[in-house]
């Protein structure tokens, strides 16, 4: 169970079951995750032409822009809609996610949290609901337009959702949403209530992270200006005289070495999501001390990413830690970005793909600058690592070879 969705209203699974995740993980199939493509070049090429407008300018905030970009990409991806957040920052849909994430954040860690029934006597209480219902009305309406449109393209055989055919990824894109409205439990397709909890996980479990990994990246990029050079090589290599328009496929990601190692680098240093929990199916020792089952654990992942027993200067941002050699040298749960084991992240390859196209676009268009203001910037864990104001950032163009 989502601890910030149940406290919050938006849902109480949260794709935590076995059985919910057998569900889920159909949908990061490969060939899936490649037909998003199409949605993160569209959705960068936007971010790009957005962020012309502060060419050569004073400094601005790129992680609002970049919020968003993502916003965009996961309602397209998930749900099949655009919500155009980009083109119109004051949609209500994208107002209301926003809203929502304040909302969860401060009821988490209220004093009235162990007591429900008492929710009424928040000040905000009555405004949550107004947005939680505002939120499910939308998503609501999306699942049955969505239903009427595939019942309506399986009558007349344009769609298939055998998932032993190994044609039916390539047949059109599917969203997260068509597989939820596909698959039956016991016999019995998910209800409207269950489909929209894995809906609204999926929307803000999604766009926060990737938010977060995508802005941090480039404000390393601005610190560091020997490394943005060396990796905007790799992409002039690569794409060429192409690379302000080029189409990113999955193979041409893959020969990104340099990236890989510049997006590890930064998501080591500032993870997304800067603690899990997990709770103990038995009992554990630990220095000679027995933790009894049923136990909660909390696990900080920023911790581990800092041990200077596996990173050496662990506050020096250098992604030669993740060369082939190096990696080999350190175990399978010093670098945790995503979590790890049976309960990991299934949305991590997703967010890698989505990353990674938004690093070279943005790098093939502009030279990242350090804003006035870089040096005063403070995190703070809200649902993930987020600037306490702004990433503030400079661009410049760069020249047309």
């Amino acid at each position: 169970m989502c601890l910030y969705c149940c406290e919050a209203g938006l849902g109480t699974n949260c794709g935590g079951s076995t059985q919910r995740r057998k569900i889920i993980t159909p949908t990061f199939h490969f060939k899936i995750l490649e037909s998003f493509l199409e949605v993160f070049n569209k959705g960068a090429d936007v971010l790009i032409a957005k962020l012309d407008a502060h060419a050569g300018k004073e400094e601005f905030d790129i992680y609002e822009q970049v919020t968003l970009y993502a916003l965009d990409s996961i309602c397209e991806t998930s749900m099949g809609v655009q919500v155009n957040a980009q083109e119109d920052p004051n949609n209500e849909y994208a107002i209301a996610v926003k809203q929502m994430s304040t909302f969860i954040l401060r009821r988490v860690f209220s004093a009235l949290r162990s007591f429900p029934s008492l929710f009424f006597l928040y000040p905000y209480a009555r405004e949550q609901k107004r947005v939680v219902r505002k939120l499910h009305n939308f998503t609501n309406s999306v699942i049955d337009s969505r239903r009427k449109m595939l019942e309506q393209e399986q009558a007349n055989s344009k769609v298939s959702f055998e998932q032993q055919d190994e044609d039916v990824y390539t047949k059109r894109r599917i969203t997260f949403l068509d597989l939820l409205l596909s698959v039956t439990v016991n016999g019995k397709p998910l209800s409207r209530e269950d489909i929209r909890e894995e809906v609204d996980t999926f929307m803000f479990e999604g766009h926060d992270t990737t938010t977060s990994g995508i802005s941090f990246t480039i404000w390393h990029l601005a610190k560091y200006q020997d490394i943005q050079q060396r990796l905007y090589e790799e992409i002039d290599r690569i794409l060429g005289k192409d690379k302000k328009t080029a189409e990113l496929t999955n193979l041409k990601i893959q020969e990104f070495e340099y990236l890989d190692m510049v997006v590890k680098e930064s998501l080591r240093m500032i993870p997304p999501v800067p603690i899990i929990g997990r709770c103990l199916l038995e009992d554990m020792e630990m220095n000679g001390v027995t933790i009894p089952a049923g136990t909660n654990i909390s696990i900080k992942i920023c911790n581990i990413h800092t041990n200077p027993k596996i990173w050496p200067n662990p506050e020096k941002f250098d992604p030669e830690r993740f060369s082939k050699t190096n990696e080999d040298k350190r175990g399978p749960y010093d670098f945790i970005p995503f979590s790890a084991g049976s309960r990991n992240c299934i949305g991590q390859r997703y967010a890698m793909m989505e990353l990674k196209v938004t690093i070279i676009k943005v790098l093939a268009s502009f030279r990242i600058l350090p804003g006035e203001s870089m040096d005063r910037l403070r995190l703070k864990a809200d649902l993930v690592i987020r600037p306490d104001d702004v990433i503030p950032i400079k661009i410049v163009r760069r020249e047309v070879c």
